[in-house]
């Protein structure tokens, strides 16, 4: 009988047991959802409020590549171009760094390719181009852009890419040590806004771990 009867004051325990982790599973759930509406919203605030800083002169202006349409620059890269046109003949550079690599195989161009098509039929001199051709990435455009300019001798640079996409240029170009970086940035009227912002809050939240793995050496 004292057997039974501590068994059956066991259960009670048990069952209280399993309430109480049931419990800590559902607040730790809805804390892990506060935090990520918190963190979304954060992060699209940051994106709607860019620090558009552009120096009034710089050694180069370096356009970040997008997309490709086949042989052509899709109409968000050609808004970029347009930009970054202005600001050459407003005399803000002298040489234009196009960077980007292939968007897929069986493409004729890399995106630095296109670009550079481009402005060379819009009148740019071809010498006043200097092609990256490797980047698949905002980070690589940035790395790869930088040992150019160190070859070359340059040390600032005008950093051109869309409005939605300044805060991550501009922090990556921070986090790589470039002379107090400059970006300038243009709006677009051919982009989905709701997609390429959700696109890019993810791709800032991926830019917030690796820059927490570059701080402590692992990139």
């Amino acid at each position: 009988m004292r057997q039974k009867q501590v068994i059956h004051k066991s259960l009670p325990q048990a069952g209280t047991q399993k309430r109480a982790w049931y419990r800590r599973g559902i607040y730790t759930l809805l804390s892990l959802v506060v935090i990520g509406v918190l963190w979304v919203g954060y992060v699209y605030w940051k994106i709607e409020h860019p620090v558009s800083n552009p120096a009034d002169r710089a050694d180069v202006g370096i356009i970040l590549g997008a997309s490709m349409w086949g042989d052509y620059p899709s109409p968000g890269l050609r808004e970029r171009l347009e930009h970054a046109l202005k600001e050459y003949h407003e005399g803000r550079f002298d040489t234009f760094i196009v960077s980007g690599g292939l968007d897929k195989p069986g493409y004729t161009y890399t995106e630095a390719e296109g670009m550079r098509n481009f402005l060379v039929a819009e009148g740019v001199p071809e010498e006043r181009i200097v092609l990256e051709n490797a980047a698949t990435s905002t980070y690589e455009n940035l790395l790869y852009s930088q040992d150019i300019m160190e070859k070359h001798g340059w040390n600032t640079a005008i950093i051109i890419t869309h409005d939605y996409h300044g805060t991550r240029a501009l922090e990556v170009a921070k986090t790589l040590g470039y002379n107090q970086p400059t970006i300038s940035l243009t709006k677009s009227t051919v982009l989905p806004m709701i997609k390429h912002k959700s696109r890019e809050v993810l791709a800032y939240t991926k830019w917030t771990a690796d820059r927490v793995l570059i701080a402590i050496g692992v990139l």
